[in-house]
């Protein structure tokens, strides 16, 4: 199969059976709490952690989060949860 095939029936799945996006399009979910919890899932692993960066990558770039006094409260495979006090998430398309 294409690789344009296979988007097109994604994307087809995706609409017709009513499942979530991010499921189907391989997609980070993103879940925040205010400013001192971010829970990630999807992600293909962990690339740097400090006590004020962390840096995802996706099946499509990367994601950083930067902050203070970060604390990695659970890691497993395509799951992370982060915790302290979020200034910034940002999105990188590499």
């Amino acid at each position: 199969m294409t690789k344009k095939w296979g988007h097109f029936v994604r994307k087809w799945i995706t609409k017709n059976m009513e499942l979530p996006q991010d499921v189907m399009m391989d997609l980070p979910r993103i879940t925040m709490i205010g400013q001192i919890h971010i829970y990630i899932e999807n992600h293909r692993g962990l690339i740097a952690f400090s006590d004020k960066e962390l840096r995802l990558l996706l099946k499509q770039g990367q994601l950083l989060i930067k902050g203070n006094a970060f604390v990695i409260k659970t890691i497993l495979p395509e799951e992370i949860l982060l915790e302290g006090k979020i200034d910034q998430v940002t999105y990188i398309n590499e």
